[in-house]
């Protein structure tokens, strides 16, 4: 069967780690959208305060699929 899949970004932050800001981007999107399929880590950055890293930001591509 086809089928169509939607993408969308969503970034998650942590001040523990990069991993850890993937994977509060997508429990949240998950509580929110249906059928999460792929995430695809688009960016990683950091914030930064007084010359200390302060949070993990990670930019995730996750697709879904498309419901008509």
């Amino acid at each position: 069967m086809d089928s169509v899949y939607k993408v969308v970004e969503v970034i998650g932050t942590s001040t523990k780690s990069w991993e850890d800001a993937a994977t509060v981007a997508v429990e949240t999107a998950a509580s929110k959208l249906r059928d999460l399929r792929i995430a695809e880590v688009a960016k990683m950055d950091l914030k930064v305060e007084g010359g200390k890293v302060v949070a993990y930001r990670t930019r995730l591509q996750l697709s879904f699929k498309y419901e008509t």
